[in-house]
């Protein structure tokens, strides 16, 4: 039993450091480690809480290297925090009074609108870089509607999250921001905060497995520094390609596993 279990935890570790690796890159690390879990046993929501958790230190380093970018940025777009925050936490406290039976049902279709979010994502990048120059200022009646839709795609992050950046980078697209790193900067640090809130719903509410995530933490960082080389030399599109695999295999997995169950 005790073998099985490092096992477990060895399988878990790898699909960390894969992720770390898919997320210094393209983002979607989630998709990865999200249904190894499921695949392991965990519950699905002890296994989407347990993901977050280990996938969040990662993201520190993001914010570190885009930290420039992030100084560029006009002040009152970064207020976007405070709905980050709120928005990450209401999700978070919503998965937690999500029956396990209810958000089993809902993981095919979750994954399958994380991963059409990231077969859209080259050409929402493109239509963004296409619009440099434009620019945005932020204020009055635009900052109380990007306020508002920041707290929806918190509530998101906070609940799933899987491709929840792409999401802020059309929004933050649609209201007119142009530079695509200061984006990049901003989705970063809003991810960050989405994630860092629903950390601390998930630990309070012990819907975390905290051997998971000790050895899944560790190697989503070494994933991100000493994997991030191999990634980028594959190239953004290739992984993206591999991340859209993962997730439509795992949304026909997920269907046939329901309709199995149903069936028996």
């Amino acid at each position: 039993m005790e073998h099985l279990h490092f096992l477990s935890l060895a399988m878990a570790a790898c699909a960390a450091f894969l992720a770390g690796a898919i997320n210094s890159v393209a983002g979607g690390g989630t998709m990865v480690t999200f249904p190894v879990l499921l695949f392991l046993g965990l519950p699905p929501i002890v296994a989407n809480a347990t993901s977050t958790v280990a996938i969040w230190p990662g993201s520190l380093g993001s914010i570190w290297g885009f930290r420039h970018e992030l100084g560029r940025t006009d002040p009152a777009i970064r207020t976007l925090v405070v709905p980050s925050l709120i928005g990450g936490g209401l999700g978070a406290v919503l998965l937690r009074h999500t029956s396990s039976a209810t958000f089993e049902h809902m993981v095919p279709f979750l994954i399958f609108f994380a991963t059409a979010l990231f077969m859209i994502q080259g050409a929402v990048q493109r239509r963004l870089a296409s619009s440099a120059g434009e620019g945005a200022r932020f204020s009055g009646r635009k900052l109380a509607l990007a306020l508002s839709c920041q707290v929806l795609i918190g509530i998101y992050g906070g609940y799933f999250g899987a491709g929840v950046s792409i999401v802020m980078l059309s929004a933050l697209g649609a209201f007119g921001l142009a530079d695509i790193l200061e984006m990049s900067a901003l989705t970063s640090l809003f991810s960050l905060c989405i994630n860092g809130v629903a950390v601390l719903v998930f630990i309070a509410a012990g819907l975390v497995d905290w051997p998971y995530v000790l050895a899944m933490a560790l190697c989503a960082v070494a994933g991100g520094v000493l994997a991030a080389g191999v990634a980028k030399r594959i190239g953004r599109p290739a992984v993206r390609r591999f991340v859209i695999a993962v997730g439509l295999t795992m949304t026909v997995v997920f269907v046939l596993r329901q309709w199995v169950w149903h069936a028996g």
